[in-house]
Formats: C-alpha cells, sequence, structure tokens
C-alpha cells in the first residue's frame, strides 16, 4: 500500500535518494513513512524490521543447523558423538550460516542494479524452490534411491547456476527471433519464469526419474522410513503435566513482555505530533497490548495452582 500511494503521488524517489540508484524505488515505505506517518514512527517501523527479521532468522538458522548436524554430521562423520559434541557442533555450523548469511547480504546490497524485489524474487525462483522440489515430491514419490534428494538438490544447483550466470537476453532474442531488445524489465520477469520452468522440467523431472534406480531397501533402513512416515501422519498431541507447566510459563512470560511492548508504544503519545499522530501510536499500543493480555489470559488458572 505504501509503494501504491507513493506512485499514485507522483514522488520522484530517484530525486529524493539520489545516492539508491535503480534501487530508489525500494525507498518507498521509508519515504511513506517520513513524511506521512507521525514523528518517531521511523524507529518503530526499525524495530519491527528487526523483530520480524530475527524471528525468522533465528528458526532459519536452527533449522538447517539441524539438518547438517542430524543429516550429515552424525550420520556421516560422527557416528558415535556425544550429544554435548553435537550440540557444540551445531553452535558452530549457526555462527557459520549466518556469517555466510550476513556476506551475500553485503554483497546483494553491493549491486546497484538490483532491487530488492527483483532479489527476492530471484533467490525465491533459484534457491528456494529448487530445494523444495525433492522435500515436496518425496512425500508422494516414495519409491526412490536414497541418493534421489541429494541428486536432485544439485540439477537443481545446476539448473539455478545456467539460468542465473550463463543464459543471457542475448540467447533469448536470438532463440524467439525477436525483433525487438528486451528490457531490463522483461528480462528480471523472464529470467524467474525460465527459472521456474527449467526446475520444474529438469529438477522435478530427475526427481522423478530416480525411481527408475529404486531397489528395495534392507529391513532397517525401511524401518526407519516407514517411522518417518508414521511420525508425520501422528498428531502431536501432549495432555501431560509437564506440557502443561511449560505452556502456562511461556503464555505467561510473553504475554506480559508483549503487553509491556504495547504500554511502551502508547507512551510515545507525549511525542510532538498533531492529535492524528499521537492517536496512531495510542491505537498501535493497544493492539499489541490486547495480544499481550490475551496471552496471559489463556494461561491455564487451575492447573497453574495445583503446580504450586
Amino acid at each position: 500500500m505504501p509503494s501504491w500511494f507513493i506512485a499514485g503521488q507522483g514522488i520522484d524517489l530517484a530525486s529524493a535518494y539520489p545516492d539508491a540508484g535503480s534501487k530508489a524505488a525500494d525507498f518507498a515505505y521509508l519515504y511513506f513513512v517520513e513524511h506521512y506517518m507521525p514523528v518517531g514512527m521511523v524507529g518503530l517501523l526499525i524495530a519491527a524490521m528487526f523483530a520480524a527479521t530475527m524471528s525468522s532468522m533465528d528458526s532459519g538458522l536452527n533449522r538447517n543447523s539441524g539438518i547438517f548436524v542430524k543429516n550429515f554430521y552424525e550420520p556421516i562423520l560422527r557416528p558415535n558423538a556425544s550429544e554435548k559434541e553435537l550440540v557444540t557442533v551445531s553452535k558452530l555450523t549457526s555462527t557459520a550460516f549466518g556469517i555466510a548469511i550476513i556476506l551475500v547480504a553485503l554483497f546483494i546490497n553491493s549491486l546497484k542494479g538490483l532491487s530488492l524485489f527483483d532479489t527476492m524474487m530471484y533467490v525465491g525462483a533459484l534457491l528456494s524452490f529448487p530445494m523444495t522440489i525433492p522435500a515436496f515430491c518425496g512425500f508422494f514419490i516414495k519409491k526412490t534411491p536414497d541418493w534421489a534428494a541429494w541428486g536432485t538438490l544439485i540439477v537443481g544447483a545446476i539448473v539455478s547456476v545456467i539460468v542465473g550466470l550463463i543464459i543471457t537476453p542475448d540467447m533469448i532474442e536470438n532463440a524467439f527471433a525477436l525483433e525487438n531488445k528486451l528490457t531490463s524489465r522483461e528480462w528480471a520477469d523472464l529470467k524467474v519464469a525460465i527459472g521456474l520452468i527449467g526446475h520444474i522440467v529438469l529438477t522435478g523431472g530427475f526427481f522423478v526419474m530416480s525411481t527408475l534406480f529404486y531397489t528395495p531397501l534392507t529391513q532397517d533402513r525401511q524401518r526407519n522410513v516407514d517411522t518417518f512416515f508414521d511420525n508425520l501422519a501422528t498428531p502431536l498431541v501432549s495432555e501431560g503435566e509437564a506440557q502443561k507447566k511449560l505452556d502456562n510459563k511461556q503464555r505467561k512470560m510473553l504475554g506480559t513482555l508483549i503487553a509491556s511492548v504495547g504500554i511502551a508504544i502508547m507512551a510515545m503519545f507525549a511525542l510532538p505530533n498533531p492529535f492524528w499522530g499521537r492517536m496512531t501510536f495510542v491505537l498501535c499500543g493497544v493492539i499489541v497490548l490486547a495480544v499481550g493480555l490475551l496471552l496471559v489470559k489463556a494461561v491455564d488458572d487451575n492447573h497453574a495452582a495445583k503446580t504450586a
């Protein structure tokens, strides 16, 4: 909505942010908050951006670290590793992944000709999408060799490299005998489409073709596979006392913290703003406070009294 509003107002973001170059369109949200929202909203926006990034980043790092440790380090490198060693390796792996992500982010930021929107589209089409293909297909196509998933990822990486680095606009123009040159916007969209089609046909096709090399698994391996799918089909419901105690503790702690943040946001009412600006902070604070109070209210008082 802010980007649409700024475009509708006919504001020249390139003139407002001359140092941004071709990435000036990415500053639409910042311009909107700076010029159309009350004083102090920029800080609240930055805090929300950091919170949103951290909430997904920490879970992503833990997930990737767990995949590496439990699916590669422990079964292949150190089958007899202790739990303490696995935790230590997980921490080191999370740190390494975090540093790699920071370096990639700095590299993307240095590309003056690549906008944030195009970057997200490329990441989704050339990195995230090929990784989801073996995970998705594996739920429906079970009779594949154990190397099918890793092989599919390698094929997906090759397809992404070809689409991202080798295929050029000139190749497409010559292949389809186009009379006019592709614009940068057309090529950006077309590259995403080529990547998606390539992964569906080649990467997905490789996973399907791997069924031709399927051989019956050993009893131990088949038992592990059956256990995996049984676990997926089993609802995770715990009615134990320990779980209820943990749920109550999390609800109370998180609800209290969120309610405190809501009160702090409402306190920004004191900033020098017109009446509508002050009420904006009050409205934001009330919404956050209500969420916190609902979490606190969700605490099972009867169970808490029993365990007290």
